[in-house]
């Protein structure tokens, strides 16, 4: 019994994660947009906060040329593509997974397989071996050693 409530308390929790997951709120306003572009370009001039946290103007300029071209029926591709073109692609706070930039998301995942290989090595090594049987003379020694 106490299993089928195991299950069916998965199943619940499972099922809540599932809808709670979807996004049927329909399409994202305009604002909701040029939070999300904004929040992807870094601030030109702080370089430390995204251009939507920022408060300095060319944080302002970003935010309002990006609602610009958002009224305009641009896609996010597109504005994000206009500041790149503009200020090149370190104003991305997410660099691109291609060329040079790709190494910022390769080398973490190498890293990861080297160390697991790494223990998984070092934890082999540290197996206990197995010894050669012991023979009847040995035994015979050691008994008598300890005087049995």
């Amino acid at each position: 019994m106490a299993l089928w409530s195991w299950a069916l308390m998965a199943l619940v929790l499972v099922s809540a994660l599932v809808v709670g997951a979807r996004r049927g709120d329909g399409p994202p306003t305009e604002g909701q947009r040029v939070h999300r572009i904004t929040s992807e370009i870094r601030c030109p001039t702080c370089r430390g906060l995204s251009a939507a946290d920022s408060d300095a103007p060319a944080a302002e300029f970003i935010r309002e040329e990006t609602r610009r071209r958002v009224r305009a029926g641009e896609t996010d591709a597109q504005i994000v593509a206009f500041f790149v073109d503009r200020y090149g692609s370190d104003i991305l706070l997410k660099p691109e997974g291609r060329g040079v930039a790709g190494l910022v998301w390769a080398l973490p995942a190498a890293g990861a397989v080297l160390a697991v290989g790494g223990l998984v090595l070092a934890f082999r090594r540290w197996r206990p071996r197995r010894q050669a049987p012991v023979s009847a003379a040995d035994r015979a020694l050691v008994e008598e050693a300890l005087g049995r």
